[in-house]
């Protein structure tokens, strides 16, 4: 039975991956930041034979031990601060987890492996907002990274961190380019999640309006449950690499508020929606979409869930959840 030690777990990818590993029959470990984690109990509703270490990224005292406890053959380094727009109230913090982290797990997953550095695959979860002020349209692997917030930066960090353990120590370290994807279990924080709670509770006469910032950020966006499955495939192959993972379409946030909003019949949108430019970014992204044209011949990977079923399936979960008082 392989085994997977997946950071992060908590998150929406997290459960996603693990709930793939599990099926695929994996002996699967998470690490868990803090006693009070919120998401605790979630995880252990789901995935009840998933074995939880208390950890942190900053500290690598806990990451040697986790590592210890699990025996991983693989390790799956989805956790961060991963709310962009927080990143610019806490740069210092988001620099610390997102970035350092990074190189902490890498140095003590280094360290655990001993003379053979390429016996456990590591996975990093790399970001497409690394590409921020875009270069060049679609972005694929070579494309300049150009990141335009703290969060970018703190990725960019760790993104040559892994290719730089990979390269220096032999190690069979991926890095995972992953544009937005999202999924009923994306954090209510996230804009697409925020319309999907909205267009909801619009729809069920719980709520007037839901306030707004940029509408014409243009996104390639895709289901979180298909994008995991990449995760796994990189590290199945001979050698790590970089991947971009995308759908290789772009729409804005101004159409995913219209598609959410058509879902629940509603045309005139407009109404139910009001600007305010306190939700504006700093430094704006303006227009991500993907290449994942190495990971279709490579991985032999390809996105199952299109935009609109992507918007249905959100709006779909969270008029359940608001009807059920959750």
């Amino acid at each position: 039975m392989p085994s997977a030690l997946i950071t992060g777990i908590t998150g929406q990818d997290g459960l996603y991956l693990a709930e793939l590993l599990v099926a695929k029959g994996y002996d699967v470990h998470g690490l868990i930041r803090g006693q009070n984690n919120p998401k605790l109990d979630l995880v252990r509703e789901l995935l009840p034979t998933v074995t939880l270490h208390n950890g942190d990224l900053t500290d690598m005292s806990s990451l040697i031990r986790a590592l210890r406890d699990s025996d991983p053959d693989e390790v799956y380094n989805l956790g961060a601060v991963s709310f962009v727009a927080y990143s610019w109230e806490q740069a210092a913090l988001t620099t610390d987890v997102t970035a350092k982290g990074v190189l902490t797990l890498l140095e003590s997953l280094r360290l655990h492996t001993g003379d053979d550095p390429s016996r456990v695959r590591f996975y990093q979860a790399s970001s497409s907002e690394m590409f921020g002020k875009v270069q060049e349209v679609p972005q694929h692997e070579r494309t300049l990274l150009w990141p335009r917030s703290p969060y970018g930066v703190a990725k960019v960090y760790g993104h040559y961190m892994t290719l730089n353990y990979r390269e220096s120590y032999g190690m069979h370290a991926s890095s995972g380019i992953l544009f937005n994807h999202e999924s009923p279990r994306r954090g209510p924080e996230f804009v697409t999640r925020k319309v999907s709670q909205a267009v909801a509770r619009i729809h069920l006469g719980l709520q007037e309006e839901v306030v707004m910032g940029n509408l014409d950020a243009q996104r390639d966006w895709g289901f979180a449950g298909d994008y995991v499955e990449a995760m796994w495939l990189m590290l199945q192959q001979p050698a790590g690499d970089d991947y971009v993972i995308a759908t290789g379409q772009t729409h804005s946030v101004r159409e995913f508020v219209q598609a959410a909003f058509a879902h629940v019949g509603i045309e005139d949108w407009e109404r139910h929606v009001r600007h305010d430019p306190r939700f504006m970014r700093p430094a704006e992204v303006d227009q991500l979409v993907g290449d994942a044209g190495k990971a279709r011949e490579v991985l032999g990977w390809k996105p199952r869930v299109g935009f609109d079923e992507l918007v249905r399936m959100m709006v779909d979960a969270d008029i359940e959840a608001a009807r059920s008082g959750w």
